[in-house]
């Protein structure tokens, strides 16, 4: 079950059974994955590691998922990572303010993982 190279991947998500959930499932399709419980974690850890995906929620502690998207963007490394909101946001214009913060994918949960793991395969190579 594993992916042909492992692929970093961050998660930042402040429901622990999900990030456990989330961890097991990539794992096991060789992704290397490091976590965060908030926006705060989630940036140290990006700037830190700089994995090649980022799957965060949007209502996170201390700083949310939009804010931390943004200064991914504005960070700039490169190459650039594919992010991937997860959020329980649903209302319309919710996946709009995703994407004008820098999302490559707005997911609503209770997202579909198989779903997220194809989304990530598809992303554009540079």
């Amino acid at each position: 079950m594993s992916t042909a190279k492992a692929e970093r991947l961050l998660i930042a998500d402040d429901d622990a059974n999900l990030v456990e959930a989330y961890v097991s499932f990539f794992e096991a399709y060789g992704y290397a994955v490091q976590t965060a419980v908030d926006g705060v974690g989630a940036l140290a850890a990006y700037s830190a590691w700089r994995p090649d995906v980022v799957i965060l929620d949007i209502q996170m502690p201390r700083v949310d998922g939009h804010a931390v998207a943004r200064e991914i963007r504005r960070i700039g490394f490169a190459p650039r990572p594919f992010l991937l909101a997860v959020t329980a946001l649903h209302a319309p214009g919710e996946k709009t303010e995703s994407f004008k913060a820098g999302f490559d994918h707005h997911f609503v949960k209770p997202a579909r993982l198989p779903v997220i793991l194809a989304a990530i395969a598809s992303r554009p190579t540079i």
